[in-house]
């Protein structure tokens, strides 16, 4: 029997729908561990589809059109070490999330998924059928076991696999990343180490999809749960790990660990590749955005240029008659400190023209909401005009605090395909400005240094839509918002928890009431990088008609 066996682990980045290219991509990590004599090729959860493909994968055509690509897979990894690779596997009328052993031209074993994730971006329970506990698969003369991501956050999986013969666990996973959830991970599979006394590899996937990000950061765990190997977090890479037999059997022959970011640097680097991969895998090239001089507009576009880079983000200014001159100095400061493209359009005029044109209607009523909404509306339509000219994306530019009360105009400043800071409080949004200009990281391509003006940080929030208008006029100050905002959204918490934790009652009351009558806005909004768990759209799904209100 050998005493050394090799995995090579492709922490890649699939693209949903892509087989051709996901095909493509395993052929040359098989290769790669072809060179490097691996006795076994691993590639992540689902990755000949992409994760996570959601509906898609019920699609009796394309199940048919990835059993073509896998079976092409196989011959073409004939001659060399078994390929391991997820994809979906239909049996009659049955759909399982799998893992496929490829070896010898042939699916040689296959393992089913049999904990399904039924909660916050997961449907899986709708979509797949639940496999049997089963046993591990041989590997020349090694047995390995494969429980899929969510099987290895219960324990029958991993103690069935020990119990039928496994010498250690391999885990492939499409898991997407949320704040915290490095340490929840790691901590789950310190546990199964404790539990088999097997040693464990976790393999994770990389890159963006819709409004997830995998986050890779793949690792290896010896008996006792003793870290072996780490992998860098978000970063592709094609990966060798060995194994060597010994009295007690297998152990992970210990490496130099990558050093995995803080908080502030993983929810950076989430919007960054977030964007740049929905960018690059929908086949746009370049943004813009309405660059107003404020905070959210401004870190928008540091985010832009550093997914990107300058030559592709272009910035807008669009003043009306209530715009301030700081506003207009902080702006052009933020374009030229980023070195992209800035362009001035003002929409005195064409206000105008609208208000010209609404007089004999609008005759003997008073100025309102509906006149700020129209300079957003407007705004929003020339953005539009532009992304459609220049084939340009348009980023939308409001943070999770507006998105929760409705704080931002639908078909105005809510209008775009993309929202980079859709899950950041404003709070947040801040300190990420001063994370921002204190740190370069080689995967920004923008400038180091400063490149947000400090007044941009610390001026009071204004949408600069009629005179000395601030942000706190019709809102708590935002410490106070975001605080009530995270009891009630990502705490799923009630007024009473709110009113617990100090906050008046009737101030719990209004922001629980803005929630709940902006799920029209959010319904229509477009996506982003998901950073928490309560973030809006999959992770968090209420009723748009909804009387329901707290009455605690």
């Amino acid at each position: 029997m050998a005493d050394r066996f090799r995995i090579t682990l492709g922490q890649l980045n699939p693209t949903v729908g892509d087989l051709a290219g996901n095909a493509a991509l395993a052929a040359r990590t098989w290769a790669e561990g072809k060179a490097a004599n691996a006795d076994l090729v691993a590639l992540p959860e689902m990755f000949i589809t992409g994760y996570n493909a959601q509906d898609l994968v019920m699609k009796r055509a394309f199940q048919l059109d990835v059993m073509t690509h896998i079976d092409q897979l196989a011959k073409d990894c004939a001659d060399g070490p078994a390929l391991a690779i997820g994809a979906p596997w239909a049996e009659g009328t049955e759909l399982f999330n799998a893992y496929l052993i490829l070896k010898n031209g042939r699916i040689a074993n296959r393992t089913l998924k049999h904990n399904l994730p039924n909660e916050t971006v997961f449907d899986e329970v709708r979509i797949f059928d639940s496999g049997p506990l089963g046993g591990p698969y041989a590997v020349g003369n090694t047995r390995v076991g494969s429980p899929i991501c969510e099987d290895a956050w219960h324990p029958e999986v991993s103690e069935t696999l020990a119990e039928t013969g496994a010498e250690f666990l391999l885990v492939p996973n499409g898991s997407p990343y949320y704040r915290g959830k490095l340490d929840t991970r790691m901590n789950m599979m310190v546990a199964r180490v404790v539990e088999t006394g097997l040693p464990l590899i976790y393999l994770n996937m990389v890159g963006g999809q819709d409004d997830q990000v995998f986050d890779g950061a793949s690792f290896a765990l010896n008996p006792g749960g003793r870290l072996a190997m780490q992998m860098p977090a978000f970063d592709e890479m094609v990966h060798h790990v060995d194994l060597e037999r010994g009295p007690d059997g297998w152990r992970v022959v210990q490496q130099p660990f990558a050093s995995l970011p803080d908080a502030w640097e993983q929810d950076y680097r989430v919007m960054v590749q977030g964007l740049r991969d929905y960018m690059a895998k929908t086949g746009f090239r370049q943004v813009l955005l309405g660059l107003s001089g404020g905070i959210d507009s401004a870190i928008v576009a540091t985010i832009a240029v550093d997914a990107l880079g300058a030559e592709n983000v272009r910035c807008v200014m669009l003043p009306s008659e209530y715009t301030s001159q700081s506003s207009l100095d902080d702006a052009e400061a933020v374009a030229k400190a980023l070195g992209c493209r800035y362009d001035y359009v003002p929409i005195r005029e064409g206000r105008q023209a609208i208000t010209n044109t609404l007089a004999p209607l609008f005759e003997g009523r008073d100025a309102d909401l509906t006149e700020e909404n129209i300079q957003s509306r407007l705004r929003g339509l020339l953005l539009m005009a532009m992304s459609n000219k220049f084939g340009e994306m348009l980023l939308t530019t409001g943070n999770k605090s507006e998105v929760a009360v409705g704080y931002a105009t639908i078909y105005g400043d809510m209008a775009g395909g993309y929202n980079p800071i859709k899950d950041l409080y404003k709070t947040r949004v801040f300190e990420t400005c001063r994370w921002r200009n204190e740190n370069h990281r080689d995967w920004m391509m923008g400038p180091a240094g400063a490149v947000i003006p400090d007044n941009i940080i610390t001026k009071p929030p204004s949408a600069e839509l009629r005179e000395d208008q601030k942000d706190s006029d019709s809102l708590p100050d935002y410490p106070e918002l975001d605080a009530i905002l995270d009891i009630l959204v990502d705490q799923d918490g009630s007024v009473a928890d709110c009113v617990a934790a100090g906050f008046e009652r009737d101030v719990a009351k209004k922001v629980e009431h803005l929630i709940y009558i902006s799920e029209y806005k959010r319904f229509q909004s477009a996506p982003g990088p998901r950073l928490t768990k309560g973030a809006f759209w999959l992770d968090r799904r209420y009723p748009i008609v909804n009387r329901w209100r707290d009455p605690s």
